[in-house]
């Protein structure tokens, strides 16, 4: 059996399956993420129950779908709009108080996503903090997506963590930062 073309396919097969989870547009995403027609809410209603979602809801797969229908309402806006303000307030609030560590995950991401630069701060707090290693390491790398090269020095530290993993991601985004200096500022619609 020919293994090339096998693993040809596993890599695309990949390469869709990551397509239709990151783009909310995408038929499959529709349907994991809105089974409640969350989406035909206005703005404000939306972030109203998506809070609430966040904020009191027991099951953490249904907060994650929060997370990323909140994190829409964030998308292509002027970080001075009050929208944008009230999304990165509310994931922010998730890093802090959240106890499930793939929610955080998925409130990490949207941060990067929307380039939420007013949180870098909670995203270096969990990265070093947070007792989720699944979330330490998709902050780290969401500070590496942001081109947060300020936080060079912290994400240093990272690399004392006693998760192999956390350590790898620390090692990986400080390398992406020297090959990325000087190449000009992170555009989130480059991802997304």
């Amino acid at each position: 059996m020919d293994v090339e073309p096998i693993a040809f396919f596993l890599r695309m097969s990949e390469t869709i399956f990551l397509k239709v989870i990151s783009f909310p547009n995408c038929i499959m995403g529709i349907q994991l993420l809105d089974e409640n027609d969350i989406r035909a809410l206005s703005p404000e209603e939306r972030f109203l129950v998506c809070e609430q979602i966040l904020k009191n809801e027991k099951d953490e797969s249904k907060r994650w779908d929060a997370v990323w229908l909140i994190g829409e309402l964030a998308e292509k806006k002027d970080h001075n709009d009050p929208m944008f303000i009230k999304v990165s307030d509310v994931l922010g609030w998730i890093l802090d108080n959240d106890d499930n560590g793939v929610v955080k995950h998925e409130a990490c991401f949207q941060v990067a996503a929307r380039n939420m630069r007013n949180k870098i701060p909670t995203l270096v707090n969990t990265a070093l903090h947070n007792k989720s290693i699944l979330a330490k390491h998709e902050a780290i790398e969401s500070l590496g997506l942001m081109r947060a090269f300020e936080t060079e020095p912290l994400i240093q530290k990272a690399l004392e963590d006693p998760s192999s993993d956390v350590r790898e991601t620390a090692a990986f985004v400080l390398k992406r930062f020297e090959r990325l200096k000087n190449r000009g500022d992170y555009n989130p619609s480059e991802i997304l």
